[in-house]
């Protein structure tokens, strides 16, 4: 049922550019034994070896395209079987990250792929040795969360010297670095959603408010910004396409504060505690780059005696399981689905099909969906 109820909310809103092979099973090895980190802090320093039988176990929870993408709606990638393929993230800790590299392994090590993650802990030198590893050790593919955005030129080169395809995922590389994949025909992609879409599909939530979110009546929406990492793509066009959907829409703005959250809840608890001491009753909104920050504001929010809905509009992203509650419960106003089945599973398809020889567009795109109380729970029961 959740496939297909996967399928049916994703089949208008989803694009992918990756071609459909064959697979079967096999084994993975990873560090990772963490449960959600909204649920679990991450172990860093825990090892887990999976099964494929194991991987692809009693799960129903797949993403569907509208194109002979990757097939969401399978239980297993297909072109994988046999496989080395390491993975990096850029932090086991971060609450997006856990549902997504969860996911993946699943996906791939059923598909028949040996699959090996680890934890960039936050720090770029790390993950950058980690990459070294992986290429000294000869894996087929690497599939890559980036520390920080701008080490994607440094990590291309690293792998293209050893002919290692590399796909990046959840933080995407600047157009010239892209531009430069093609120009020199290197064998890289960026697999995500377009963060420019997440940024604006905030903007259209609060715009669907009766009052647009000028809560008071003063002609202007005034709103703090918690944002990501201001060095990441994600969270700059988070931030600039939230605004540019209110002035689009016709409303004025004015920032009250804008802070460096860091994707952390409790630093989105301080940040918005803070504004709310120093602002009082002039904020009217608050926007955060990603639902754990947004679950900190809400902490501030309440606290402060404020109402979500009534005196305060709170939005985030990326639909976790508690933002989700908040949202059908009318703690928050709305989030934005950044779906990490179907970005996980192109993420495999285009390892397989670069493991297979196949050229690739520098950009396979996944495209996010709007949640409001109208279909958070629809959402809900997807992800649970």
């Amino acid at each position: 049922m959740k496939k297909r109820l996967l399928s049916v909310l994703l089949s208008t809103t989803m694009i992918a550019a990756v071609l459909a092979g064959c697979g079967s099973t096999a084994s993975s090895s990873s560090q990772d034994t963490t449960t959600p980190a909204e649920e679990t802090p991450a172990d860093d320093g825990a090892t887990d070896t999976t099964t494929g039988d194991d991987a692809n176990a009693e799960t129903d929870t797949n993403a569907g395209t509208d194109t002979a993408a990757a097939d969401g709606t399978a239980d297993a990638a297909t072109g994988v079987e046999g496989l080395d393929i390491g993975v990096c993230i850029y932090n086991f800790a971060d609450n997006f990250m856990t549902l997504y590299r969860t996911e993946l392994e699943r996906y791939l090590t059923a598909g028949g792929a040996s699959v090996t993650i680890t934890d960039g802990k936050n720090d770029q030198a790390e993950q950058t040795n980690q990459i070294q590893n992986f290429i000294t050790e000869g894996v087929d593919v690497l599939i890559v969360n980036l520390v920080q955005s701008s080490a994607a030129e440094q990590i291309t080169d690293q792998c293209a010297a050893a002919n290692i395809p590399v796909v990046f995922i959840n933080r995407e590389p600047d157009d010239a670095e892209k531009e430069r994949w093609t120009t020199e025909g290197i064998k890289a992609t960026y697999v995500g959603a377009d963060a420019r879409q997440s940024g604006t599909f905030q903007g259209e939530i609060l715009l669907a408010t009766p009052n647009k979110g000028d809560i008071n009546g003063d002609g202007k929406v005034s709103y703090v910004m918690v944002q990501g990492d201001p060095e990441n793509v994600d969270a700059q066009y988070r931030t600039e396409f939230s605004i540019k959907a209110l002035t689009d829409g016709g409303m004025t703005v004015e920032e009250l504060d804008k802070q460096r959250g860091d994707w952390d809840q409790a630093r989105g608890q301080e940040i918005v505690a803070n504004a709310l001491t120093n602002q009082g009753d002039a904020v009217e909104v608050v926007f955060c780059n990603n639902d754990a920050m947004a679950l900190g504001a809400l902490q501030a929010i309440e606290t402060a005696g404020r109402v979500v809905g009534e005196d305060i509009y709170l939005l985030g992203v990326d639909a976790l399981t508690e933002a989700l509650q908040n949202v059908i419960d009318g703690k928050m106003t709305g989030t934005v689905f950044n779906d990490h089945f179907g970005q996980s599973h192109a993420a495999a398809q285009a390892a397989a099909d670069f493991a297979a020889g196949k050229d690739l567009e520098t950009l396979i795109g996944v495209d996010y969906i709007k949640v409001t109380q109208e279909n958070a729970q629809e959402i809900l029961d997807l992800v649970q």
